[in-house]
């Protein structure tokens, strides 16, 4: 196996507190491909120091503004070779934009932008850049997820016809922004979340997720977006119909006010020669139902599957921070000069963001069909 250094990252948000951080630090660390070196943990000088210090990080390379960071390290010999941001939505673009000028890898935490302008302006910046920009849309680092996407791409379901996408959770059921929640405070926040609340934190994923399996390309939407909780401001679920180029269609329901459902992330494709099903809450498996012919639960790295992607052994299961850990691993063979594989980019990004506010033109106009800005 060829040895690699491994490469400097540092980090902007994600703090004490913060689960988003961890998730990265961690997923960053799994395959020794990144070590953290640097950080604006926090816009609290006394926060970003206690936080830096939680995960070794030194003092001359803890900062308690983003923008110094991206200079500072920009003019180190040893200066970080890529940033992760970790920040609520509003502040990825003008991060991700000072790290991308001065030719830093860039790896952003979903979704891409508070607004369609800035992702819009963002995607020109990314792509005139010498450096990568990669968005963490994590779902899509399962092994069964890709095994589901070379299954559709190798058409044993045939012509795609229906595509059913649902991600529920209930930890938003109450007014928890208002009882010092501080993940729910921004999140319902229009200034900082953007547009959409529950489309835009979790709808973005599994449009994502649908995207990537299938490989269709959206043609228009109607939504029907609701803000249940009594003075909530933004949606916290919505129903979405969706029309696809070549004929298939679908529907996409996305709800953190759902009691029962933690992190139920679920997609359902069926085609005129069989139809799949996965599960994130039992990610080891992928239920594949031939037309006429009994279901198979195809397990991953067991039989009638390829195994890419798995890490361990079939029977030792693998979950969330694995696949988080996928697109690092991923993103590392990027820097390094490798293909980008399936890596999710800032055109990726720029979808989602014109999926969210397609959704809400929609339900302004009574769940008109809309098409996307992109």
């Amino acid at each position: 196996m060829e040895r690699h250094i491994p490469i400097r990252l540092g980090q902007v948000g994600g703090g004490v507190g913060a689960f988003i951080g961890d998730v990265h630090r961690i997923a960053s660390r799994i395959d020794g491909q990144f070590v953290l070196v640097a950080g604006a943990l926090s816009s609290t000088p006394e926060r970003a120091e206690e936080s830096a210090a939680a995960v070794g990080i030194a003092p001359d390379r803890t900062y308690s503004d983003w923008a110094e960071m991206a200079r500072a390290e920009a003019a180190r010999d040893d200066g970080i070779e890529a940033v992760s941001i970790c920040t609520p939505n509003h502040l990825h673009v003008p991060v991700a934009k000072a790290f991308l000028e001065l030719g830093i890898h860039v790896i952003c935490d979903k979704p891409l932008s508070a607004t369609l302008d800035e992702a819009k302006a963002l995607r020109e910046v990314a792509q005139g850049s010498g450096a990568l920009f990669i968005l963490t849309h994590n779902y899509s680092g399962y092994p069964l997820v890709r095994e589901a996407r070379e299954m559709v791409a190798r058409g044993d379901l045939g012509a795609i016809r229906v595509v059913q996408v649902e991600y529920p959770q209930d930890w938003m059921a109450e007014a928890v922004e208002e009882q010092g929640v501080k993940q729910a405070e921004w999140r319902a926040d229009p200034e900082r979340a953007g547009a959409g609340g529950a489309t835009g934190d979790i709808g973005t994923h599994a449009f994502h997720l649908a995207r990537f399996v299938t490989g269709l390309k959206l043609d228009r939407l109607a939504a029907d977006l609701s803000a249940f909780v009594p003075g909530r401001r933004l949606d916290d679920n919505a129903h979405v119909m969706l029309r696809f180029e070549g004929g298939a269609k679908g529907m996409l329901w996305c709800s953190q006010v759902a009691p029962g459902h933690e992190n139920g992330l679920r997609l359902r494709v069926f085609g005129e020669k069989g139809g799949l099903q996965w599960f994130q809450e039992d990610p080891n498996a992928l239920h594949y139902t031939p037309l006429n012919e009994p279901t198979r639960r195809l397990t991953r790295g067991g039989p009638g599957t390829s195994g890419a992607g798995a890490r361990i052994p079939a029977g030792h299961p693998e979950g969330y921070l694995e696949a988080f850990a996928t697109l690092y691993n991923d993103a590392a063979r990027a820097i390094r000069g490798g293909d980008r594989g399936l890596l999710p980019d800032v055109v990726d990004g720029v979808e989602g963001v014109a999926f969210v506010a397609a959704c809400v033109q929609s339900s302004e106009n009574d769940a008109a069909w809309t098409e996307l800005d992109i």
